[in-house]
């Protein structure tokens, strides 16, 4: 059961961003300034490893926030 809910989740994100690109770009725009500033200060190779943690925070805690 709870796969189905997951699988419920995900299909109706993907519709979301399927009908309004905006609301996605917008949702990314944050991690995305986060990101060019850590390159900016430090390099490529920090800001690839600060996307890689975040992503396995946001894979593991199952959720972006809180």
């Amino acid at each position: 059961m709870g796969k189905d809910i997951d699988r419920v989740r995900a299909r109706s994100a993907l519709e979301t961003v399927k009908e309004s690109p905006v609301i996605a770009a917008i949702a990314l725009l944050p991690v995305l300034a986060v990101l060019g500033v850590v390159w900016w200060l430090t390099n490529w190779f920090v800001a690839l490893l600060v996307l890689i943690v975040f992503g396995v925070v946001v894979v593991v805690r199952g959720r972006l926030l809180g």
